[in-house]
């Protein structure tokens, strides 16, 4: 058996139609992964976010195994590609009802339904393409070129169908997508009653979108195992789901994938009392403003504006606040519902910017008094599917000594974190300023520092806050002495200042002489992270990794900040075994039709190698630009779009190039993707800072100029590997299919696990090696067989 059969008439082939059929089929699936991830976020914790990654990747690997059974169906190949559409179209909208329906906790069996039922459209999708591709296997290289240029196309139409219509509606559209697959595959099959069918399905769920924004039929209820509240006001973009409600006190609340919160502050500024003004600048995060009354400020995550009204009551007249989400900067701050904060954004003192935080910093002129970040966690997810790394670059080394950069003599760095005994996040930021002070020649650290600690008789729970103060300069004894104050009359604890020797390890950690050693001891990873491992919220010893995952109490505080660890170990775990199972199954399927060739079963090892590369370096590449780009959002659209572009190039010119037909140059282009990944890996960091000043525009053709060249290389090893092994064994082609797709699942885990313990960099050079390991599974010389 060398190619599935057709019993459609036997005219020539209608390659447009046939190459817009695979498109649409990719196009579709990038932009249900992608919308699923959104919607995980929200309904989990953020870090199950992850798992629709593993589910879209696992069920591709599984439809090529599947599509060993479909190739048997009696009837021709189109018509089966046009039954499997309509049969997805349903399987999506079923999954999506599935998935919202789920309230209370979250159990394992819960998780697997979900699991299994997520999975099947990725099942029917792999099916289709890795049928396609096996059927058309003489144009591989350009059938491959519109199934990435297809997902591109997906990746692009995520941003603004997310903010249009919102993500289950976006999940909706994914199905609309297959069932116009569905019309192509029918009308190449020549079966009019199917096209017919297709047509009607599609339209049918365009009506269901337009009358699911409004009405919301289909939308999320239940979320983090809680039925969701009344909501004012709800609006999604690419990495959050924004709702305005109230809380059990009554204080409206903007509420970040039904989690994380913040408060909208709903003050007179030209009316306040001297209570309210007392009031604001006696709690941790006023503390600032009380040493430095008026100060021109920078706010970092302003959110609903608590902190601008402190700098406000303190009598600061200019108030800049850089805000990562648009939704809460624009609509709900100045635009539907500016009343709610009286609107607060539009006082003439007060300056507001869409950016990443660290991002603007960066690029900025000026030099403030006060640069604050209050609370502002990672507890959403991007689309890109992995961890949300935006907002852990505002909290490494490298920012720190950006931060300290930019302010004036006088200027104070204010963070306010979640306290803990021992402390954990808190803690870190004090090495953090360390090692940031050591880069500006201040080396001493403890007249640098001030630590007060509010609610400090719930600090247990996470009422419990360390607001840590640290100075440009050496604080003065006025300053001390002021704070000092202000502390006692606001019944907050003066965890550390300077002159003062506590025994507690604030002191501990700044005066000692034996950093190192310190760090090795203390029970938690406090050590300082820099821009190549960013993971500032990750406080668990490596040596504690096993007790952790083991032994952990899953209601403690401790577990819901780390929850990520078992997560991730799990995701590794599930990655492997899906791996595995794409390697087993395809041979019991095919049974005694194994290839007996000589070296092709270890060439299929070069399919998981590609796989696994691709996948590092495209998620390391996305966390590197971040910065750069100055959102996460564009990171993830310039990235991806402008890797799946170039690499389907890539694909389109391989046959060209002759990588499909001559191993040698199939060799030179592993080498290049290795030699370019690897310069990349060293270069993209000094690079992207002589970019950081440049104009949006400029930045974004600097970055697809230097992500393009290994782009292209790494879309010609996957159609030229296809062709070579379909000259040996033409059944294995979809069992490489499905290993190829199994081990994007698995390279998906890994790309966090070694960002965590190696580093970003490491990842994206590792991710380069892959493509040289691949090259030894072409040293055996195959013959076709007989």
């Amino acid at each position: 058996m060398s190619r599935v059969s057709t019993t459609e008439p036997s005219s020539p082939r209608r390659w447009p139609l046939l190459y817009l059929g695979v498109a649409f089929t990719t196009l579709a699936t990038l932009l249900l992964e992608l919308s699923l991830t959104r919607i995980f976020s929200v309904v989990f914790h953020y870090h199950l976010s992850f798992l629709a990654i593993s589910i879209a990747l696992f069920g591709l690997g599984a439809g090529g195994v599947f599509s060993y059974s479909v190739a048997s169906w009696r009837g021709g190949l189109y018509g089966k590609l046009g039954r499997l559409s309509i049969w997805n179209s349903a399987a999506v909208l079923i999954g999506l009802v599935f998935l919202l329906s789920r309230g209370g906790e979250l159990d394992n069996f819960t998780l697997a339904a979900i699991y299994l039922a997520c999975a099947l459209p990725f099942v029917f999708a792999g099916a289709v393409v890795s049928l396609a591709i096996s059927d058309t296997i003489e144009r591989v290289s350009k059938v491959y070129f519109y199934d990435l240029l297809g997902a591109a196309v997906g990746c692009l139409l995520l941003v603004p169908l997310l903010e249009a219509v919102g993500g289950p509606n976006t999940v909706i559209a994914a199905a609309v997508l297959y069932a116009a697959a569905g019309a192509i595959w029918f009308t190449l099959a020549g079966a009019p009653r199917g096209r017919i069918v297709a047509v009607a399905v599609g339209l049918a769920l365009v009506l269901l979108v337009v009358y699911n924004k409004s009405s919301r039929i289909v939308d999320i209820r239940y979320a983090k195992s809680q039925e969701l509240k009344e909501e004012l006001f709800v609006k999604w973009n690419s990495f959050s789901r924004i709702a305005v409600a109230q809380d059990n006190s009554r204080m409206t609340m903007v509420v970040i994938d039904a989690d994380a919160s913040t408060g909208i502050a709903n003050y007179d500024i030209d009316r306040l009392t001297d209570q309210q003004r007392k009031d604001l600048v006696s709690q941790g995060p006023g503390l600032p403003y009380a040493l430095r009354p008026g100060a021109k400020t920078l706010i970092i995550g302003p959110g609903g504006g608590f902190d601008v009204t402190r700098a406000l009551a303190s009598g600061s007249k200019d108030v800049t606040g850089v805000e990562i989400n648009k939704i809460i900067a624009q609509t709900v701050m100045k635009d539907k519902l500016s009343y709610l904060s009286r609107r607060l954004y539009f006082r003439p003192e007060v300056h507001i910017h869409v950016e990443d935080g660290r991002s603007f910093v960066r690029r900025s002129q000026d030099k403030f008094q006060v640069l604050q970040a209050t609370l502002v966690d990672t507890w959403a997810s991007t689309a890109a599917g992995a961890f949300a790394l935006s907002e852990n670059n505002l909290y490494t080394s490298d920012a720190f000594y950006d931060y300290l950069s930019h302010l004036t003599d006088d200027g104070i760095l204010a963070f306010t974190r979640w306290g803990f005994v021992p402390p954990r996040e808190s803690l870190r930021l004090l090495t953090l300023a360390m090692d940031a002070l050591d880069k500006l020649d201040e080396h001493r650290y403890a007249q640098h520092v001030i630590v007060a600690r509010e609610n400090q008789k719930i600090i247990d729970g996470w009422g419990a806050t360390d607001t840590v103060l640290i100075s440009r300069k050496p604080f003065s004894f006025e300053d001390v002495e002021k704070a000092r104050q202000v502390l006692r009359e606001s019944n907050m604890e003066a965890v550390y200042l300077p002159g003062d020797k506590p025994n507690n390890p604030f002191y501990d950690v700044l005066r000692t002489k034996d950093l190192d050693g310190f760090l090795a001891q203390y029970p938690y990873d406090v050590s300082p992270v820099d821009d190549n491992r960013p993971f500032f919220f990750y406080t668990v010893q490596p040596r504690d990794v096993w007790n952790f995952l083991t032994t952990s109490n899953r209601d403690s505080a401790d577990f819901k900040i780390n929850r990520a660890v078992p997560t991730l170990f799990g995701l590794v775990a599930i990655s492997l075994i899906a791996t595995a199972v794409m390697l087993v199954l395809p041979p019991l399927v095919l049974g005694t039709r194994l290839p007996t060739e000589p070296g092709v079963r270890l060439f299929l090892f070069y399919f998981l190698c590609i796989g696994v590369g691709y996948i590092l370096i495209q998620v390391a590449l996305i966390q590197k630009f971040v910065l750069l780009l100055g959102h996460p959002t564009y990171a993830l659209t310039v990235i991806v779009f402008a890797m799946l572009v170039a690499s389907s190039l890539g694909s389109y010119w391989s046959k060209r190039l002759g990588t499909a037909d001559r191993d040698p140059m199939l060799r030179w282009a592993l080498v290049a993707v290795a030699l370019l990944i690897g310069v990349l890996a060293f270069v993209v960091t000094p690079l992207a800072n002589v970019a950081v000043g440049w104009p949006f525009w400029a930045r974004v053709i600097f970055t697809v100029a230097l992500i393009s060249p290994p782009s292209f290389a790494m879309g010609m090893p996957f159609p030229s590997g296809l062709a070579r092994l379909e000259r040996w064994h033409a059944p294995s082609v979809r069992w490489a299919w499905s290993i190829n797709a199994a081990a994007s699942v698995l390279g998906s885990a890994l790309a966090i696990f070694l960002a965590l313990y190696l580093g970003l960099r490491e990842t994206l050079f590792l991710g380069g090696m892959l493509y040289l390991v691949a090259l030894t599974t072409l040293r055996t010389k195959l013959e076709p067989s007989a």
